[in-house]
């Protein structure tokens, strides 16, 4: 196997962590049958199945889940070693792969992505938003974005700007026609868009005042799992929507939406970036990190 290079182990890893042949040939930009042909070489020197594989499914066999738990951690210091031989230059260059939640990644998008890549130009991001909660270092990420609850322990975290806020909000001429809820049972008589969790179960919209939590579980014509989506409909006149406060914060400011219940929706824990300890950073990782610490500090003096 030495003969081919890291390609053969790469394949294994990659077909192990997607759980298919076909998201893991476009991951590492090869054709379904050249990715196969190389887990056929794998398999065939090492003398034992790694895959069990159907036209509809893969899975590892006993042997294959053995080998890849063996090969990873192995595979991950090459990496890291090769990664630190590159980063030697003083320009900020390849790919950084950052894992965040959607609304995490809209506040995060322009303030720091974007400043980042007008800045360092040789730099490539890739931003992957998903609901769940990932291991970043088992699925290949170099950073992650989650509140400031949500990081692991033996994860370095910068605080990316101030606490964070959930909002309610209505068109005017929703709450002309319907009235304004003043406490959070209110919304119980009204239309509101309910919000369903990437588990599949419905989100109960959370309030808190004078150390009291409530938790009202809506009714109303739609369920979205999308906060974009949610604010279209809102905007449309539909009902009540409960977000982020960053992602109404304009339409709050022009006048398109008002923002209700706002006693009841004291601010939460920040956004942090977060990183698993590094002895020898890339050039490109240190920018970003360093730029990150600028923005939370500057988020904080205007707090």
């Amino acid at each position: 196997m030495a003969r081919q290079g890291l390609i053969e182990l790469e394949a294994v890893l990659a077909i192990a962590a997607r759980g298919s042949f076909r998201a893991a040939a476009l991951d590492l930009g090869l054709s379904t049958t050249a990715l196969s042909n190389l887990i056929g070489t794998v398999e065939r020197q090492l003398g034992v199945r790694l895959f069990n594989r159907t036209t509809r499914s893969v899975s590892l066999t006993d042997a294959g889940r053995t080998f890849v738990e063996q090969v990873a951690p192995a595979l991950r210091d090459i990496r890291n070693a090769m990664a630190t031989a590159r980063s030697q230059g003083d320009t900020p260059s390849g790919t950084l792969r950052i894992n965040a939640f959607a609304t995490g990644a809209r506040e995060i998008l322009a303030p720091l992505v974007l400043r980042f890549l007008r800045r360092h130009p040789q730099v490539h991001v890739d931003l992957v938003t998903e609901g769940r909660i990932v291991d970043i270092v088992a699925e290949g990420f170099d950073l992650g974005i989650r509140t400031a609850e949500l990081v692991p322990s033996d994860m370095i975290a910068v605080p990316l700007g101030a606490p964070r806020s959930f909002a309610v909000v209505a068109t005017p001429s929703y709450f002309a026609a319907h009235g304004r809820p003043r406490v959070p049972p209110d919304l119980l008589g009204h239309h509101c868009i309910r919000i369903r969790l990437p588990n599949g179960a419905p989100y109960r919209w959370h309030f808190e005042k004078d150390g009291s939590p409530v938790q009202i579980d809506v009714e109303g014509p739609i369920t979205l799992d999308e906060a974009t989506l949610a604010r279209i409909a809102v905007l449309d006149g539909i009902g009540i929507g409960f977000f982020m406060e960053a992602d109404v914060r304009d339409d709050i400011a022009a006048g398109r939406l008002e923002r209700v219940l706002q006693d009841w929706t004291p601010p939460t824990a920040p956004l942090c970036l977060y990183y698993p300890g590094r002895k020898n950073p890339s050039a490109a990782f240190r920018a970003f990190v360093d730029m990150a610490r600028d923005l939370g500090k500057a988020a904080m003096r205007r707090a």
